[in-house]
């Protein structure tokens, strides 16, 4: 056995997403970091050894503008690209080589922390058990990040912390029951199955459950092919503790699994004749245990309610999702859910510890209560989470701030300069030397119009159309087929809120007196002027007689929806989840609209790295195209950035939930040329060939002084046009 003793700026403990993202985001910024998993792969419950999907923000394409960008966000395109399949094998080695990417990061595999060394000071030091090489290792660092989903670290350092429910009388939140427990969301085991082209007999272990025994077959839903995520369902644990009890409710899922699937073979109710099972989880993925409290607790209000944050360092979108106690066995529906009608905030506040001065959690850790920690703990909002508090750390270590003394504004600057996903704010830093300059580009996309009608859409149900409306609203037409004469009637809504794309307050309404025929142009007449920019959400009401005509083309700045009625049991009202874009992704109602200057080139340089209140970005008329800065006075570059749009709205997934039908976002550009204007002469500095990401860094081999810098956009990946978010210059 060897003894040692690693020094880190800042050690991080936990390999989930949530702990993977903080120790990159930290490393980044300079920072030595330690990252120690007790893993032999990192990535968590959406490892190959739990293999769930990575959820977030998007719920699923409920949400829209709401895939998590920075660090997630690169390691959803960069996976889309290389694993379209989903093979989960294949996304542990994408997060893998992200953290072999950074110098600063040393990454400890297999390495079980058990004890930890603290004081009213602080932790000193935390030290784990590396299983296979006989490795005590001690990692001494001056702050600390539990990511470990259970808050061990905490627990150990003496930081307070909840373990189950709060009562309703704490928080006030309605879905808290009315007295506090220690109830908690059960664990999953998952399988996967496959055909093994031939019959394959199936005995069952003696152990297997016989579930026309219990509830199950009458309760949840059982399908021959279905695979993985699909029985999310197969919960067990919230009446126990999932952390002491966690081999017992390991051994009653693995029965239930066994008992499913002998079911599946064996009742003669499937057609499973040659299928077999390919993989079975061995490693519950817990749900929940303890949650570390923070100077703020997030609740239910600030979910639903989409509290403005002035400290917001992150952003979540999945429904507030919980499930009963008896999970598998309950009588009820397996989750109740409720979505907000978009993204809401993180505050900072949740990511630190409230008494361990140096300890900052990420991940299902974070202060929340049970209810709001119900939507804060799926994957992909965790590591949004741990990019914040990767970040945070770093500033720390470099500045010697403890984490409740750090400047929030120079945090969500640091993470706005490394393009993290926070909603609403504007990037202002003065290193940028863009935001002295003027924007001029050879063309801009000036109108919106969809006029390639592919095929008739009846309205049976009502349509929503989101445009944006910079500085007005005018103009708007859709092409219809009448079946008669008829009265169309439009209803011109606010979604209010930048983040937001269902109808809030409705602004006007008109009644459009239609006759009969096929391929008419209707004027809507519902000008807006509304004095800052932002999104209209029409909302035109069915009729039967009416069909829209829909284009086989995405339009950028505009979405397509239709009404679907919530199912009974769902909790109402849920706009999010009523107005849905299926049939519609990609497409666009044929339409045409007045003027905008929603994709006008200064929008390049506002700030706004996603769409908020509209899209904020350049999107040029056609290709090629050029994006051109200048400056009152020359200036000294050394490093340009360009952000490209990956399209936040494409809903991206690592495993099998769905299948995006392209390799590489259309949108990102992929030529181009950064040319710096020097003593009057345009000279090229940079380019890149076959780009397939959103953040593209330019280092230049020498610094040059310039009067303008211009990108010179030759080839998207699929669009008809270039689409550039921000250019910045240091």
């Amino acid at each position: 056995m060897r003894q040692e003793t690693i020094k880190a700026d800042i050690t991080v403990i936990g390999g989930g997403l949530a702990g993977t993202c903080a120790a990159i985001a930290a490393a980044r910024l300079g920072r030595t970091v330690a990252l120690v998993n007790n893993r032999p792969v990192l990535g968590g419950n959406s490892s190959s050894e739990v293999r769930v999907w990575v959820c977030g923000a998007t719920g699923h394409g409920k949400n829209h503008h709401a895939r998590e960008g920075g660090i997630m966000g690169e390691l959803f395109v960069e996976n889309q690209y290389r694993n379209p399949h989903g093979n989960p094998y294949f996304w542990d080695t994408t997060i893998l080589d992200a953290v072999r990417a950074e110098p600063n990061l040393s990454v400890f595999l297999n390495t079980d922390v058990r004890h930890v060394t603290a004081s009213p000071g602080g932790i000193a030091s935390v030290t784990g058990w590396m299983m296979g090489s006989e490795r005590e290792i001690t990692f001494d660092s001056g702050l600390f990040l539990d990511c470990t989903g259970d808050g061990l670290v905490g627990h150990l350092a003496g930081a307070s912390h909840r373990i189950g429910r709060e009562g309703r009388e704490e928080y006030g939140e309605p879905w808290a029951p009315e007295v506090p427990d220690d109830i908690t969301l059960g664990s999953t085991l998952l399988f996967y199955t496959k055909d093994a082209g031939e019959p394959v007999r199936y005995v069952p272990p003696d152990f297997a459950k016989d579930i026309t025994q219990t509830s199950i077959p009458e309760r949840r839903i059982i399908k021959a092919g279905d695979n993985g995520c699909a029985y999310w369902w197969i919960e067990f644990g919230g009446e126990l503790d999932t952390v002491h009890d966690n081999d017992r409710i390991r051994d009653e899922l693995w029965s239930v699994i066994y008992g499913i699937w002998d079911h599946i073979k064996n009742s003669g109710q499937f057609d499973a004749d040659t299928m077999t099972l390919e993989w079975v989880g061995a490693l519950p993925g817990k749900r929940e245990y303890r949650r570390l409290l923070g100077d703020y607790v997030l609740t239910q209000h600030d979910v639903l309610g989409q509290t403005p944050f002035d400290d917001r360092v992150a952003f979540g979108g999945w429904s507030i999702d919980l499930h009963p106690p008896q999970g598998m066995y309950a009588a009820e529906a397996g989750a109740r859910q409720q979505y907000a009608d978009g993204i809401y905030h993180i505050p900072y506040r949740s990511l630190y510890s409230a008494d361990v001065p140096n300890l900052l959690m990420a991940g299902r850790n974070i202060s929340a209560s049970h209810v709001a920690f119900g939507s804060t703990r799926v994957m992909a909002t965790c590591a949004t989470i741990g990019q914040a508090a990767g970040t945070a750390a770093a500033l720390c270590a470099a500045t010697g701030a403890r984490p409740r003394d750090l400047p929030v504004a120079d945090l969500q600057r640091t993470l706005l300069r490394e393009d993290a996903s926070v909603v609403g704010l504007r990037y202002d830093d003065p290193a940028d030397l863009c935001g002295t300059a003027a924007a001029t580009a050879s063309g801009t996309l000036t109108r919106l119009v969809a006029d390639t009608p592919q095929e008739a859409w009846r309205l049976d149900a009502d349509a929503g159309i989101v445009l944006p409306v910079d500085p007005s609203l005018t103009g708007v037409r859709l092409l219809l087929d009448a079946d008669g004469d008829t009265t169309l009637t439009v209803e011109l809504h606010d979604p209010v809120l930048g983040q937001n794309y269902v109808p809030r307050e409705l602004v006007a309404t008109r009644e459009i007196a239609l006759a009969a025929g096929e391929k008419q142009w209707a004027e809507l007449g519902l000008d807006w002027q509304p004095g800052t920019a932002r999104n209209a959400f029409l909302l035109v009401k069915a009729n039967p007689l009416v069909s829209l005509h829909v284009a086989d083309q995405a339009t950028p700045g505009v979405l397509c929806f239709t009404r679907v009625p919530l199912p009974p049991h769902a909790e109402s009202p849920q706009p999010l989840r009523e107005w849905s874009d299926r049939g519609l992704l990609r497409r666009t109602f044929c339409l045409e609209t007045g003027t905008t200057r929603a994709f006008a080139p200064d929008k390049a340089l506002d700030g706004y790295q996603r769409p908020y209140a509209g899209p904020h970005m350049w999107v040029s008329a056609t290709l090629p195209a050029e994006l051109e800065l200048r400056w009152p006075e020359p200036v000294t570059i050394a490093r340009v950035e360009v952000i490209a749009d990956d399209d936040v709205n494409e809903d991206l997934i690592n495993l099998h939930h769905h299948r995006t039908p392209f390799e590489i976002i259309p949108t990102l550009v992929r030529d181009y040329r950064v040319e710096a204007l020097v003593g009057g002469q345009w000279r090229q500095v940079a380019e890149t060939r076959g780009n397939r990401r959103r953040r593209i860094a330019h280092p230049l081999p020498e610094p040059v002084t310039a009067e303008g810098l211009r990108i010179v956009v030759e080839a998207s990946n699929g669009a008809p046009s270039a689409h550039l978010i921000a250019v910045r210059a240091y």
